[in-house]
């Protein structure tokens, strides 16, 4: 928990205030029981009423005291923790945003959102109760034993016997607690994840009549959480019966003694009725410690989470570069294999070099290496074996924002963000203008059908682009694209669903961009517009020319233009 306690440490002084505010809280409930004793031997018993009167607005102005200490301490005890939980979900985004995806894709995006919600609040809660009530009630128990030997030692031998039984019994409560709260939170992961999972399959669990089925194995998910949290709290809730029963029995053999020794006369009434009062509040205390070992434990179990994500260390990259030049991007892959985890290469001794400025086309079937191609280049992820080079230099000694500045990437999957049309294109660049915003848009083809819009650019865009189609989608994607003016563009598969006209026009605007591109593609027609196609089999390029040299040596290239020939004739 180390780390996730340095973010702690820019609010240690709203902290210390908050506790030094908890200390005269702490000072006024550890006093009044000996005041409490003073009124009954010296005023009740003796019939002094100006002294119960004294000593009893005395009482009630400490309690004003520790009234307006305990609403400061809240204030800064607030103050701290929510600042405390700001810095860490940030620090938590931040790394989550920064993580290549190799290590991205080891945990569930579910597990990431409990991580940066659930998580980050079961910390906070901890870091603000700490200051307000965990540090107070183990000084609350330990002065309570302390003033109690003061008043008389006999009987506070009674009360402390079954202290060391009791911390030994909290320590192990506390640790095995700690390991059925983070079965609590890994449940938490598997609930998110199927809830996220039907939110965005709604439409496909609707056309197949799958509601029930998916209501069914959410019901099964959500089971599981409830018997992990049921589990651990039942752990939990024998912690209060038995501090109950052991300092009860101590409080009965106390009250017993004590009413010897009163009826002896070897001490006074008011010294009983403190150390009653002592007792009561050891016992309030340590009932107290059931509360907060649930919230350590589940604190503690959500830290080590987090800290899993934070402690990731990534191959460093360098900060600076000395020169890049603009739109000349020569583009190396050097002998590359990779493969995703130890399971077998996704692509086998990948060796070619793009000339600035040319234009490939990437094609084969389903499963290939295509996508994953691509994506080396702006390194989402680290080639296993051999290097990618951009203009001489390995992506690797590059500043990811230096190399990535240089890339335009088009997804397959053509992902829009809550905002307007024009938030979305100005996404790729967050300096554009409205002219340079028109400018690509015209260059991406979608420039007359966000026109056709009543509000125009200034449209918003539903969840996802579920008002726009799957075409304007993807050439709104492009226009993000374009509008950075990058030196190389990476399509993935990004106008599948562009009619021919579309896309001829599209690719007539492509081809003024001075830049470096590479098209994944599965359309002949898209691949007849580039200088050379590249064709991949099984993660290996198996074949490499210009369209019209394919189609004479390629057996497999000859195939797929049959195919898609047959396909149209068919249309």
């Amino acid at each position: 928990m180390t780390k996730i306690v340095s973010y702690m440490g820019p609010y240690k002084w709203p902290a210390i205030i908050a506790l030094a505010f908890m200390l005269i809280e702490l000072a006024v409930e550890l006093v009044q029981p000996l005041i409490i004793g003073k009124i009954i031997d010296e005023g009740i018993m003796k019939g002094d009423m100006t002294y119960v009167v004294t000593w009893g607005s005395i009482m009630m102005g400490l309690g004003l005291l520790a009234f307006a200490a305990g609403i400061t301490n809240s204030f800064f005890s607030a103050h701290a923790a929510q600042s405390f939980a700001y810095d860490l979900r940030s620090a938590l985004f931040k790394k989550v945003q920064s993580l290549s995806m190799t290590h991205f894709l080891k945990f569930p995006t579910s597990a990431l959102i409990t991580r940066l919600t659930n998580d980050v609040t079961q910390v906070q809660q901890v870091f603000f109760m700490s200051m307000r009530f965990m540090l107070r009630a183990p000084l609350v128990v330990i002065g309570s034993l302390i003033l109690v030997f003061f008043v008389n030692v006999e009987l506070a031998l009674y009360l402390v016997l079954p202290v060391p039984f009791l911390l030994l019994f909290l320590w192990y409560m506390v640790k095995k607690g700690g390991r059925g709260f983070e079965r609590v939170q890994r449940s938490i992961d598997r609930v998110n994840r199927v809830i996220q999972e039907n939110l965005q399959a709604t439409r496909l669990i609707k056309a197949y009549m799958r509601g029930v089925y998916e209501s069914s194995r959410f019901v099964k998910i959500a089971q599981q959480l409830r018997d992990h949290t049921a589990r651990a709290l039942q752990l939990m809730e024998m912690v209060q019966p038995i501090l109950l029963v052991v300092m009860n029995a101590a409080l009965l053999v106390i009250i017993w003694f004590g009413a010897a020794q009163i009826e002896a006369r070897s001490m006074p009434v008011g010294d009983l009725v403190s150390i009653i009062n002592y007792a009561l509040r050891i016992t309030g205390n340590f009932s107290m410690f059931s509360f907060i070992i649930v919230l350590f434990a589940r604190a503690k179990a959500s830290a080590e989470r987090m800290e899993e994500v934070l402690d990731i260390e990534q191959r460093p990259t360098a900060t600076t570069l000395e020169q890049t030049k603009e739109n000349d991007a020569e583009l190396t892959f050097e002998h590359v294999d990779f493969a995703y985890s130890d399971d077998k290469m996704i692509l086998k001794d990948i060796d070619f070099t793009l000339r600035p400025r040319e234009k490939i086309a990437i094609m084969g079937a389903t499963g290939s290496g295509k996508s994953t191609l691509l994506q080396l280049i702006p390194r989402l992820y680290e080639a296993t074996n051999g290097q990618v080079t951009v203009e001489g230099m390995p992506v690797a000694q590059w500043p990811i924002a230096a190399l990535r500045e240089k890339i335009g990437f088009v997804p397959q999957r053509s992902l829009l963000f809550t905002g307007t049309i024009f938030d979305n294109v100005v996404w790729g660049k967050k300096d554009a203008t409205i002219e340079e915003v028109v400018a690509a848009c015209k260059k991406a083809q979608i420039h007359d059908s966000i026109m056709a819009f009543d509000a125009g650019y200034d449209t918003r865009v539903g969840q996802k682009g579920v008002n726009l189609s799957g075409g304007q989608k993807q050439r709104i994607a492009i226009a993000r694209a374009l509008i950075r003016k990058p030196a190389i563009f990476l399509f993935d598969d990004s106008m599948s669903a562009l009619d021919i006209q579309t896309e001829e026009k599209l690719w007539a605007a492509l081809q003024q961009e001075h830049a470096t591109m590479i098209v994944v593609t599965q359309k002949v027609h898209t691949a007849q517009a580039t200088d050379r196609v590249f064709l991949m089999d099984d993660g290996a390029i198996v074949a490499t020319g210009t369209h019209d040299e394919l189609a004479r040596t390629s057996p497999l290239y000859a195939a797929i233009i049959a195919s898609q020939r047959e396909e149209n004739a068919h249309v």
